[in-house]
């Protein structure tokens, strides 16, 4: 037991939060090109528990650009972001294109890995059977990888829902992956 602590003790007095690990160094902008399958509707729970998850008929795709920030000392980035979502089937997808601005912290920086989560809100340009408003939050845990200085991957889950704001907002689920750039 006394090892298992030592060594994480190690790790963790490795991390650090005076870089902003989403950025390579001195950089101030980044471009991600990101895709990933639907993971169904429902809660957010979704997010966290992949037992959960539910492969549906739809493919997001996506850009966003961002630039670095900190949030009450801890690296941030604040992101502008176009998405389209394209169901193959309008029975068990759905399709939209939409727009956002996020806030993303990364709370774990370790060796290049980092762990962080994100919130915003989206506008799409409808409203469907599973949430019965435009307006739409989405919450987003992600890991990632400093590939290079320049260059990073992450994979990410995100849930988009209305908070309650309507009756119907079952809420829908997506994981997939994101390569970014900075410079």
């Amino acid at each position: 037991m006394k090892k298992i602590f030592v060594s994480l003790t190690a790790i963790l007095a490795t991390c650090t939060v005076s870089a902003n690990p989403m950025f390579g160094n001195g950089h101030e902008n980044s471009i991600a090109i990101f895709a990933g399958p639907g993971t169904g509707a429902g809660s957010l729970l979704k997010l966290v528990d992949p037992i959960e998850w539910e492969f549906s008929p739809m493919t997001t795709i996506g850009v966003t650009y961002s630039q670095p920030m900190s949030i009450f000392k801890i690296p941030a980035r604040m992101n502008a972001t176009v998405i389209q979502n394209i169901a193959y089937h309008s029975a068990k997808g759905l399709s939209f294109f939409g727009v956002g601005l996020s806030w993303d912290i990364a709370f774990l920086d370790w060796n290049g890995w980092y762990v962080g989560a994100g919130l915003g809100p989206y506008y799409r340009d409808n409203h469907d059977r599973w949430v019965s408003s435009r307006l739409v939050f989405g919450e987003k845990f992600f890991i990632g990888k400093n590939i290079t200085d320049d260059l990073r991957v992450e994979f990410f889950t995100l849930h988009f829902s209305n908070g309650d704001l309507t009756e119907t907002n079952r809420g829908f689920n997506f994981t997939g992956l994101a390569v970014g750039y900075s410079f």
